[in-house]
């Protein structure tokens, strides 16, 4: 079996991402050190207790996720489930690797980018061919949809990829000419999406305020969910990682309704 040592992959992810570009708020990269030599990665979307737990069942190395440790302004003791989570990490030796905004902006493999591809959508690129953006980190893609293509057909269409009915505030009979759209807890931002001439805006969660600007703007607000907007990217990497130093990846959903 073919393995690549921790400190190459690292450098490799650090790199293709370009996570140094990046004001995040958690580390970004290799998070907890575990064994000099990976052969099998467990990826997921959240560094979750369970995911840890899959990791340690199949043997793996290394876990790689988008929802990794360490965030800006959390209570910094190891004690409840941060304990258990690196109890878990250190005594099994696992890596944890986490990409955060890096794995969301990315052109290639990034949520925004595979879920612009699930949903069907065209992505606006300039006249170099880079995707056209907008809002905090040039997060918000912009794009369009299937020709004719109503508020409820988008709805019906993210529904059918993504396996959950999606909240959806706006007429049903709009024929939106320009989407935008970004991943997870991407809510706030939908007043950039607003400026930039945007319809429709597809984020994965709702506040309360969304309602009303919708109406009020009559921009449509759709939330397809945190978890399920932002499975895509972390698929995509983890294929390009084991294409790249061809080792075993292997994607694990454990669902989140939220």
């Amino acid at each position: 079996m073919k393995t690549v040592a921790t400190k190459d992959l690292a450098a490799w992810l650090d790199n293709t991402l370009q996570v140094s570009q990046f004001r995040d708020y958690c580390p970004n990269g290799l998070q907890v050190e575990g064994k000099d030599q990976i052969a099998h990665i467990i990826a997921g979307v959240t560094a979750s207790e369970a995911l840890l737990q899959t990791a340690i069942d199949r043997k793996a190395d290394a876990i790689m996720v988008h929802h990794g440790w360490f965030w800006k302004n959390e209570d910094p003791r190891v004690k409840g489930p941060k304990r258990r989570r690196l109890q878990l990490a250190l005594q099994h030796d696992l890596n944890v690797f986490g990409f955060h905004l890096p794995l969301d902006a990315h052109p290639k493999w990034g949520n925004n980018a595979q879920l612009g591809e699930k949903l069907g959508l065209t992505p606006l690129r300039d006249e170099n061919g880079t995707p056209k953006t907008c809002g905090p980190d040039n997060l918000v893609w912009l794009g369009t949809c299937k020709p004719n293509h109503s508020l409820q057909n988008l709805s019906d269409d993210i529904e059918a990829a993504l396996g959950r009915k999606p909240l959806v505030i706006g007429d049903p009979t709009q024929r939106p000419a320009k989407i935008a759209w970004c991943t997870g807890g991407a809510q706030n931002f939908v007043e950039a999406a607003i400026e930039a001439g945007a319809q429709v805006y597809i984020t994965g969660e709702a506040s309360e305020q969304n309602y009303h600007l919708a109406h009020e703007t009559g921009v449509a607000f759709i939330a397809a969910g945190h978890h399920a907007t932002e499975r895509y990217g972390i698929q995509a990497l983890g294929k390009a990682v084991a294409q790249q130093f061809g080792i075993q990846v292997d994607f694990v959903d454990l669902d989140n309704p939220i």
